[in-house]
């Protein structure tokens, strides 16, 4: 993974440019793999107001589906409402979409999940719907006009007592690689989109959900025990989305988060993993979390990248000092003997140092003084 960092308002924000989370193999269940999941997918900061209008909301992702989807965002959630007769992804103010918190018609978000789907033949989108729609018919009509109906995954394969979800190869194989989930129970039977809360547990979301050590189900959703939903999606996310913040959030308490629900879903880890901004952390973020479900759903690891192929890596022996070798009789060698340990004899003893006498030398005579010179004059 290749990181790169950005500096605002003198605090550190990393975005993180993603790495793929590989699935080293496709052989397992669709639910024995976990994937990562933007919150409010279509809000997207900077996107401009298709009304013509200032919009007053607040964005929870920086990058357009397309981009979400190439960078390794396996599962959107989208708001749905009737909107100027169409059906748009939308903030909701009153229960109802407005001018100033309407984003775009949800058929060109469909249009971008399709190319992506049509252009990579071996992935798997799921799409969580908070459905508002209350048009006839209507969200079948816009699956249908985006040509998303090609990739339908239909609700009677699905597992509805807690059994494993078919193969991810077997998916792909049958070209059933689109999962949509509605909030709408009446949806499941009127246009076969399942209902959401018959088949996974969630918990809670916003400030609620993200206590330290605590992780309770959302009111909508079964206990997270209950194990005849074979999914569990775990909510990480603010209840009003903070850019400056994301990278505290997606980090450390994300991670640890992973394990409070896990035993609080009865040991199961989860499937989906929805954050707001997903690329920011102050180190391996959303990306890290996936890593680990992965890690752990297949084979124990806290990093996908130590298994492989769906087997725990193996472990080294504890090291054993190696016996010793034998002769060719096949007896084992007598032990060495050594002579027993004696203490040294004492060193030499030297007679005691005696300073020799100074030298004597005779004693000094003056010489006799010496006679004047004779000096003859002719």
């Amino acid at each position: 993974m290749t990181n790169f960092s950005l500096e605002r308002n003198a605090l550190l924000t990393k975005i993180v440019k993603p790495a793929y989370t590989v699935i080293l193999n496709s052989s397992l269940p669709f639910n024995k793999y976990a994937y990562l999941a933007t919150h409010n997918s279509f809000a997207i900061k900077g996107k401009h107001s298709r009304i013509g209008k200032p919009r007053i909301t607040v964005p929870n992702q920086e990058d357009t589906i397309t981009e979400q989807l190439n960078n390794g965002v396996r599962v959107l959630m989208l708001d749905t409402y009737n909107f100027k007769g169409d059906i748009w992804l939308c903030h909701s103010f009153g229960g109802k979409c407005h001018d100033f918190t309407a984003y775009e018609p949800a058929i060109e978000t469909l249009k971008e999940v399709e190319a992506f789907l049509s252009a990579n033949p071996s992935e798997i989108i799921t799409i969580i719907l908070e459905d508002y729609v209350s048009t006839r018919n209507g969200l079948t009509k816009v699956f249908n006009a985006s040509g998303l109906m090609n990739y339908w995954f239909p609700v009677s394969d699905m597992p509805r007592s807690g059994q494993d979800w078919p193969l991810v190869e077997t998916m792909v194989s049958k070209n059933h690689r689109l999962i949509v989930f509605t909030s709408d129970k009446t949806k499941q039977a009127s246009e076969g989109i399942a209902y959401q809360w018959n088949y996974m547990v969630e918990n809670q979301y916003g400030r609620h959900g993200m206590h330290s050590g605590s992780c309770g189900n959302r009111q909508e959703s079964a206990p997270l025990t209950d194990k005849t939903k074979s999914l569990v999606l775990l909510n990480h996310f603010r209840s009003i989305p903070v850019t400056e913040l994301a990278c505290v959030d997606n980090s450390a308490d994300l991670i640890n988060m992973l394990d409070t629900c896990y035993s609080a879903a009865g040991n199961r880890w989860a499937n989906f993993v929805a954050v707001d901004y997903y690329k920011r952390s102050d180190r391996g973020g959303a990306f890290q979390a996936v890593d680990k479900l992965n890690g752990k759903l297949l084979c124990g690891s806290d990093d996908v990248h130590a298994c492989a192929y769906g087997q725990p890596p193996p472990e080294s022996p504890p090291y054993e000092d190696p016996p010793p070798e034998s002769p060719p009789s096949g007896e084992p060698p007598p032990s060495p003997e050594f002579p027993p340990y004696e203490e040294p004899s004492p060193p030499p003893e030297f007679p005691p140092y005696d300073e020799p006498p100074p030298p004597e030398f005779p004693p000094y005579d003056e010489p006799p003084p010496s006679s004047p010179p004779v000096i003859h004059i002719p």
